[in-house]
């Protein structure tokens, strides 16, 4: 078990509480950087679909969002 303690703080973005550890905090422009809006989008696949993609996905070390990005961008450019 961890003896790391946690402390709330108050992010940048309004309305929003960040969590920190003791070693670190919010920083401005740390973390992943934005490539986008996110939304969420419900999809429904036939299950050999999904198996497939689940095989294509460990294969490759991807994500299933990763994969559907890069199909719907390649599809619009």
């Amino acid at each position: 078990m961890s003896t790391e303690k946690i402390k709330i703080g108050i992010s940048n973005k309004e309305g929003q509480l960040g969590f920190m550890s003791t070693r670190g905090g919010l920083r401005k422009g740390a973390g992943r950087k934005n490539i986008g809006a996110t939304k969420k989008v419900s999809l429904t696949l036939k299950d050999e679909i999904w198996a497939k993609m689940d095989e294509h996905c460990a294969e490759h070390q991807l994500s299933r969002s990763e994969v559907i990005r890069t199909i719907i961008e390649s599809y619009y450019s």
